[in-house]
């Protein structure tokens, strides 16, 4: 059930009219890159909850 977490990658990595503007500009980077680079962070973070919590309960 915890898997319902990778949805949220899957919408905010795919829903183009969040992403798809140049400004605002953070240290001279376009809107769309850093945006995706804070998608790749959040991924990877909710890769490593789920992780745990599927690894955990395997343990028990």
């Amino acid at each position: 059930m915890i898997r319902i977490l990778f949805l949220i990658v899957f919408v905010i990595s795919l829903w183009v009219p969040a992403f798809n503007r140049v400004n605002p500009t953070l240290f001279g980077f376009p809107f769309f890159y850093w945006y995706q680079m804070l998608v790749v962070l959040i991924a990877s973070a909710l890769i490593w909850i789920v992780y745990k919590a599927e690894d955990k309960g395997e343990a028990e």
